[in-house]
């Protein structure tokens, strides 16, 4: 970041102690509850003095809408954009921490903690971009809505989705923070998940033939699944749809041929797919297996459909143009084999929404999670020069 005029200057020890404050802040989902960051998000906008929404649709599940007053006052024709992050973490496996996961520390210019890359550093790079853009003198370009959602790592049930239903989604253009190392993604994977319930018939472990094990019967149904070719045509950023088993469950004793086994399919999908086209495919995978006797039921837990945007749209560029401007290279453009809360503002709400933050995704639910203060800095800066020139 320079210093020369019409910079963007960025306050990197406000940023990275921002960064720090929300790491410090357990919520973990599950069990999933926000409210205790509630505190440290007023805090760090309470300067430009927003007018706040506060959604909390189950108890713990908050959500904040903090709209940020436009310097010259109103304006009915000037764009809106919304910036939309998560405050919910993935759970963590301590022991194999480095160091305490809400406790962070930076090492070696690496900023440590559950949430530093997904995706509490890009939050704290998009507000402090306000404090960075109000230092170079400039204005925002269009009005700036944060959108700071629960339940985003178990679906968004809870927090995107309960502000699309309020009508709350209506801007001209959306800014997610996600872990992408900067690049700017605009196409994602859907995503189903649910739970095969394979029956058997019990017996006594001594005469395994005379019963129905449930549990051969799953093994032959994560063969037939995980990693399958569902065929179809591949896309060209999101490449091929994919099948992993993720749990399996099943039985009650050693010396019991297991009466029933549940095996816990995830299921990565393109766009265009459906839920009833998803699930008629995991059936056909399944029954072309031609297992003997199977007798089993699916039942789906978690639909998100795959979204996407022109990569041409000129929101897009604008993104890749500030991104460029301080790093000093072309952003790739990518896609998703996940899904975030983008698909609710790309496809239900018809907005454009860039996914493009600072922290890489290998980072994302892994253990010693960082993120980079240099990439903190560069997205902060990125950021502020976005809301500049967005118009």
């Amino acid at each position: 970041m320079s210093n020369l005029p019409g910079s963007f200057p960025v306050d990197v020890e406000r940023l990275v102690a921002l960064s720090m404050q929300m790491v410090s802040v357990d919520t973990r989902n599950p069990p999933g509850n926000e409210t205790p960051i509630e505190g440290v998000i007023r805090s760090a906008l309470q300067g430009w003095n927003p007018r706040w929404t506060r959604i909390e649709p189950a108890p713990g599940r908050l959500s904040l809408v903090a709209e940020i007053p436009h310097p010259d006052g109103p304006d009915p024709s000037r764009k809106t954009l919304i910036v939309n992050g998560h405050l919910d973490v993935v759970p963590v496996n301590a022991p194999a921490w480095t160091s305490d996961p809400f406790t962070p520390q930076v090492v070696d210019g690496k900023l440590f903690g559950r949430g530093s890359a997904d995706m509490k550093g890009g939050i704290a790079a998009a507000i402090a971009a306000l404090d960075t853009l109000e230092r170079s003198g400039r204005a925002p370009g269009a009005n700036i809505v944060f959108h700071l959602v629960a339940d985003e790592e178990r679906g968004g049930g809870l927090g995107t989705k309960v502000l699309l239903d309020m009508g709350l989604i209506a801007a001209d253009a959306c800014l997610i923070p996600e872990p992408t190392d900067l690049a700017v993604c605009v196409a994602e994977r859907g995503l189903l998940q649910g739970r095969i319930t394979v029956a058997g018939k019990p017996a006594h472990g001594s005469r395994p033939r005379e019963g129905v094990s449930a549990i051969e019967h799953a093994a032959r149904v994560v063969l037939a699944l995980h990693g399958a070719d569902f065929a179809g045509p591949t896309h060209p950023l999101l490449g091929a749809p994919s099948a992993n088993i993720g749990i399996i469950n099943g039985g009650s004793a050693f010396n019991t041929v297991a009466e029933s086994c549940v095996v816990g399919v995830d299921r990565r999908l393109l766009p265009g797919a459906t839920a009833s086209s998803a699930t008629s495919e995991i059936v056909a995978m399944i029954d072309g297996a031609a297992v003997q006797d199977l007798r089993y039921t699916f039942e789906v837990d978690t639909f998100g459909e795959a979204s996407e945007m022109p990569a041409e749209d000129p929101f897009a560029t604008l993104v890749r143009s500030c991104v460029a401007s301080v790093t000093g290279s072309e952003p790739d453009i990518i896609g998703m084999t996940f899904t975030t809360d983008a698909r609710f503002v790309r496809n239900q709400a018809g907005i454009p929404a860039v996914v493009c933050g600072p922290g890489a995704i290998d980072q994302a639910h892994g253990d010693d999670e960082y993120v980079t203060v240099e990439r903190l800095a560069q997205a902060c800066e990125a950021f502020a020069r976005l809301y500049a020139e967005f118009s």
